[in-house]
């Protein structure tokens, strides 16, 4: 086994694989930062971030077995193959001597072999810290979407303006380093599809809301990351709506299955669970925060 830093975006692709294989094997694992789509968004969303990240890589015999991903100052995401719980040690030994703590992580708690890795390196559940599900509902049966009267649902294959599609995704999460640059990146990421960039146009030609479908051919499973809707045109149903033509949009594309994932915190952010909730996802997996004492 041997391992390296991240170098080209054929190791994300790596990452991705390692995603893969954690959903064929223990999708119950796999943490709200661990999945393709996840990892596309996160890579490509932000231009000129680079310099803020540590990657590093796990290789046995060519094949993806961990990586990690640390965030300054402190937080990592990572993936280990549910078949090489050990390597989280590896990753956690990597982690630590590339960082000044405190120390955080997400973990899925029904991950017990990692809960327990984590112990050994004196990191304990923070009932402070962000929590979150990984939800999933298969696609046999889908709801048709109603928007408002005077609303299109539509996709960026056919709505085509770029600037619009990234000013609405500023608005929604003011404040926001997504630029037109970092979205043209977007673009480029495997498995971006224009096809499933799904828009709701207001009747004024404004984008109201908007849906970015992540499809997986491979394992026939989509992700929705993100998920957002104009100030100005919430409380309309928008967000369900929006939600439902992607899910008719994956299920066309080949999807049997769809994930979504949320915050776990009723008290502050309620309407994301909700939502999802209401277009039939339930919980696949639940994450919560370690931190290093």
């Amino acid at each position: 086994m041997d391992s390296r830093p991240f170098q080209s975006v054929a190791d994300l692709r790596a990452m991705q694989t390692l995603a893969q294989e954690v959903w064929r094997v223990a999708p119950e694992h796999i943490d709200v930062d661990g999945t393709v789509g996840e990892l596309a968004w996160t890579a490509s969303q932000h231009v000129g971030r680079e310099h803020e990240w540590k990657r590093q890589l796990w290789f046995d015999a060519g094949a993806t077995v961990a990586w990690g991903w640390i965030f300054a100052p402190a937080s990592l995401l990572w993936q280990t193959h549910p078949q090489r719980p050990e390597l989280l040690d590896a990753v956690l030994d990597w982690f630590e001597t590339s960082t000044d703590g405190p120390r955080d992580l997400s973990v899925a708690l029904d991950n017990t072999a990692a809960v327990a890795a984590l112990q050994r390196h004196d990191y304990h559940e923070d009932p402070d810290g962000p929590a979150g599900f990984l939800n999933m509902r298969a696609l046999d049966e889908i709801e048709a979407p109603q928007p408002p009267d005077g609303y299109v649902l539509t996709t960026m294959r056919e709505f085509g303006d770029y600037d619009a599609r990234v000013q609405i995704h500023r608005t929604v999460w003011d404040p926001s380093r997504v630029t037109k640059e970092s979205y043209a990146n977007v673009r480029t990421t495997w498995p971006y599809r224009a096809d499933l960039d799904c828009v709701l146009v207001a009747p004024d030609g404004s984008l109201a809301a908007y849906t970015l479908a992540w499809y997986d051919e491979e394992e026939r499973v989509g992700e929705f990351e993100p998920v957002g809707v104009h100030p100005a045109h919430r409380r309309l149903g928008l967000g369900r709506a929006v939600n439902l033509f992607a899910l008719h949009g994956l299920r066309d594309a080949g999807a049997t299955r769809a994930l979504v994932a949320c915050v776990d915190d009723d008290a502050n952010t309620p309407a994301p669970k909700a939502l999802y909730r209401s277009v039939g996802f339930r919980p696949l997996s639940h994450s919560v925060t370690f931190k290093q004492r």
